[in-house]
């Protein structure tokens, strides 16, 4: 086994021991504390593992060995032989007790004669190692007197009718189970260091079940390498892990590199998990087969430590390159935050010229956007095929407004855009059909009251008549009869009030269309949406104000900023504003768009 340095840059490191073990190999006396529960796996646990490894026998890569999860220890003492070391299970008991219980099986059953390489002895529970040792006798009648007698019993009975299953056959499929043991199946053997609380240890580990990450599992083999062949640089190597683990959590550069969905961050605890994955073939890839990663970059990492974190420190530093350089931000960002892999883009920047590279980006997401100019008019919010297009368009535009800023220090908030889910919001509500609550009516009426009273008096049609009846109407929500008639004449008769004076010239450019739509939080869709614009612009404005986040250009729709001044009907949404909206769409777009004589 072989030394590595945990958790601490310091020179004064701790140490520890990190090997991929084979269970036939596990030997000692391993002493389960009292923090720890008893035995308690069911049948069902039983029979998952043992199904489990003998599938593995079958179907697995012969070179590729079954991994179960880490067994994590403290070591006590050392033995003259390893029969003999004393150990600590801190995590890891159910699954060690279980394959003690099948080496107890066969031993005595006479399917295997080998002597027993472990034993398990309970701090707090004497009387279970003298149980674990009368397992199988025919005059064993107490196994119901406690609890862990109890699993332990059930456990063993499972074990033996999994073997008495394969009838004639049982001692072939016993002969392949052992030879499995100490040549498929293994764990990841965890040595955590000698001044470690290990209680500690232990209710991280099972407080809400966290796993050791594949980023602890490749540190600590990566220091272990570099400590045992370069002893000089493990310092040096911890330091430079906990910086890139610093940079990472940064809210800007993680929400510029991780991607738009919060399961994104969940899945990585440990940040350079990201930059870990991008190594072997992207996130992905993680979720298929246990500790993919660590197992995909073990061997580089054994045959040469230092050539690997040179890999790692180069990602790292290009991650950064892309970050502080505007252009690669904003087109690296979004092709991150529409769904492209951060590790796909990596490789495909190897070997090439950042103008090459930036080029690639620009067709990427041309690819991605696949639309013709003349496509956009015709995408509309009632076809749920055209929804994502909508969405990733006006994503675009929002990035590439902020792209084009001049100033470098105004960025696109990948970060504030990542905390959030976004939805398509109408600008402007034609009707109020689909609210069929008394708590949607309330919320509505109280919304268009606020904005009618705003206003200066004759700003609308039938302004103070109006707002008498949204006043009447907000008493008698949930006590009037056929109220739901009531809320819809008089909400269509708001509406009608609100739309633009010229509205009956209005061109192809309808509710539906992306002339009509903006990007807006899924949160404050739900308040404003079937609000006009007067009511959607009041709210936004205040939520601006107070200083939360709404995308740029769903900003400047509500400040009236793609329309001329001379054209302005600041309390509208009409025809004209449609016009210069989409207009501005397709010009700030219109780098991305596919060449006309291209199909969609």
């Amino acid at each position: 086994m072989e030394e590595f340095c945990l958790d601490s840059p310091s020179a004064d490191l701790k140490t520890a021991t990190l090997a991929h073990k084979f269970v036939g190999d596990i030997a000692g006396v391993f002493s389960v504390p009292g923090y720890q529960r008893g035995y308690r796996w069911d049948t069902t646990d039983v029979k998952r593992l043992l199904d489990d490894i003998w599938q593995a026998l079958q179907t697995a890569d012969p070179d590729q060995p079954y991994n179960l999860q880490p067994v994590v220890v403290k070591q006590h003492s050392r033995g003259s032989t390893a029969q003999t070391h004393q150990w600590e299970l801190v995590d890891g008991q159910q699954r060690l007790t279980t394959i003690y219980l099948i080496l107890l099986y066969m031993h005595k059953s006479g399917l295997n004669r080998a002597p027993l390489p472990y034993s398990l002895h309970y701090e707090t529970r004497p009387g279970s190692a003298e149980f674990l040792a009368r397992l199988g006798d025919e005059e064993l009648d107490d196994y119901d007197s406690n609890i862990d007698y109890f699993h332990l019993h059930r456990a063993y009975r499972c074990i033996g009718q999994w073997f008495d299953k394969h009838g004639a056959r049982t001692q072939f499929a016993a002969n392949k189970f052992y030879e499995a043991l100490f040549e498929k199946v293994a764990v990841i053997w965890y040595q955590a260091p000698e001044d470690m609380d290990a209680t500690a240890l232990f209710t991280r580990l099972n407080v809400g079940r966290i796993p050791l990450t594949d980023a602890e599992l490749v540190k600590a083999l990566l220091l272990s390498r570099i400590k045992v062949e370069h002893a000089d640089r493990a310092a040096e190597v911890a330091s430079q892990w906990d910086i890139i683990e610093r940079d990472l959590h940064a809210p800007e550069l993680w929400g510029f590199i991780c991607g738009n969905s919060p399961k994104v961050t969940d899945r990585y605890p440990t940040r350079i998990s990201l930059l870990l994955d991008s190594l072997v073939s992207g996130s992905q890839a993680r979720k298929s087969i246990r500790y993919h990663t660590f197992e995909s970059l073990r061997p580089d990492i054994e045959t040469d430590p230092l050539a690997f974190w040179l890999k790692v420190l180069n990602l790292h530093d290009l991650m950064l390159g892309w970050f502080n350089n505007r252009n690669l931000f904003h087109k690296v960002g979004y092709l991150v935050l529409t769904g492209t892999d951060f590790g796909e883009l990596a490789r495909l920047s190897a070997n090439q010229s950042k103008r090459q590279f930036e080029q690639d980006l620009d067709h990427r997401i041309q690819e991605s956007l696949s639309l013709k100019a003349s496509d956009v008019e015709a995408l509309s919010y009632d076809d749920r095929k055209h929804y994502d297009k909508l969405l990733n368009l006006l994503l675009l535009v929002n990035v590439e407004t902020m792209r084009r800023v001049p100033h470098a220090n105004q960025r696109f908030p990948f970060h504030m855009h990542t905390d959030t889910v976004w939805s398509l919001e109408h600008i402007h509500a034609q009707d109020a059909e689909n609210l069929t609550k008394a708590e949607q009516w309330q919320t509505w009426l109280r919304l268009h009251l606020t904005a009618l009273s705003e206003l200066a008096p004759d700003t609308v049609p039938q302004q103070s008549q109006l707002l008498e009846e949204l006043k009447t109407a907000l008493e008698q929500v949930g006590t009037a009869q056929n109220f739901g008639n009531t809320f819809q004449d008089l909400a269509s008769r708001v509406v009608a009030a609100f739309n633009a004076p010229d509205e009956q010239t209005a061109s192809a450019h309808g509710l539906h269309s992306i002339a009509n739509l903006a990007l807006l939080s899924r949160s404050d869709n739900s308040l404003l949406s079937n609000a006009v614009f007067e009511a959607k612009r009041q709210m936004l404005l205040d939520v601006d104000r107070k200083g939360g986040y709404i995308p740029v250009c769903t900003r400047n729709v509500f400040l009236k900023y793609y329309t001329p001044a001379n054209a302005h009907q600041n309390h509208f949404w009409g025809p004209q504003d449609r016009n210069h909206y989409l207009d501005t769409i397709l010009e700030v777009a219109k780098p991305y768009f596919l060449n006309e004589e291209k199909m969609a």
